[in-house]
């Protein structure tokens, strides 16, 4: 795996980090991976170009440290004491509305992902490793409280099922996924897969 430099963010504060997010995420969806530049990131949020490089290095980093900084709460800090409502409490971190707006920045990426390697190589050494660790351990105390069997294959592909979740719903049914079709997807799909019993879980799918 390819090193990834250490951030970089002395001379900023955390509030001006989080607006060079935002306007980030805005660029992203109003002209495209491609068409974003450091040039129009520093127009927008009118910085210099050089702090810019300085903080991240690249548009690649920026560009995916903005979606991490974006998302919702970790999972690996919802400790509700059992795995279905680790998995729900951070559903409920994330309204349809912002869910639609992340699943429509994924697709973006994942399209430009295909022809800019530093991209996916940011995408997966600054988000989906770090999820995918996230996810090892909240799977890691239900096998400790012996909700799961250490040795279910399905544990490998927790991470696959939700990823596929996520995307399928567009492609498949035509609409955003949604916090009901989510807990939908994971009560009967995720935890009969690691032979979890979920509890019943209020409300219709949308």
């Amino acid at each position: 795996m390819a090193e990834t430099a250490a951030p970089r963010r002395g001379r900023i504060t955390p509030e001006r980090e989080a607006e060079l997010y935002a306007a980030v995420l805005d660029l992203l969806r109003e002209v495209g991976y491609d068409s974003l530049t450091m040039d129009t990131v520093a127009a927008r949020t009118r910085s210099s170009k050089a702090t810019l490089y300085r903080q991240w290095g690249g548009k690649a980093e920026l560009v995916v440290r903005a979606m991490r900084h974006h998302k919702p709460g970790s999972i690996a800090h919802a400790d509700t004491g059992s795995l279905q409502g680790d998995f729900h409490a951070v559903l409920s971190h994330e309204d349809d509305s912002a869910m639609e707006q992340t699943s429509a920045l994924m697709r973006a990426l994942d399209m430009a992902m295909h022809h800019n390697p530093d991209l996916k190589r940011a995408f997966r050494e600054l988000l989906i490793e770090p999820e995918t660790d996230e996810f090892s351990r909240v799977l890691q105390r239900a096998v400790d409280r012996g909700e799961i069997r250490a040795d279910n294959p399905a544990l490998e592909f927790v991470v696959h099922m939700l990823i596929g979740a996520f995307v399928a719903r567009t492609l498949i049914d035509d609409r955003p996924p949604t916090q009901a079709f989510l807990r939908s997807y994971l009560d009967a799909v995720v935890l009969p897969a690691l032979r979890v019993c979920p509890a019943p879980s209020p409300g219709p799918q949308q």
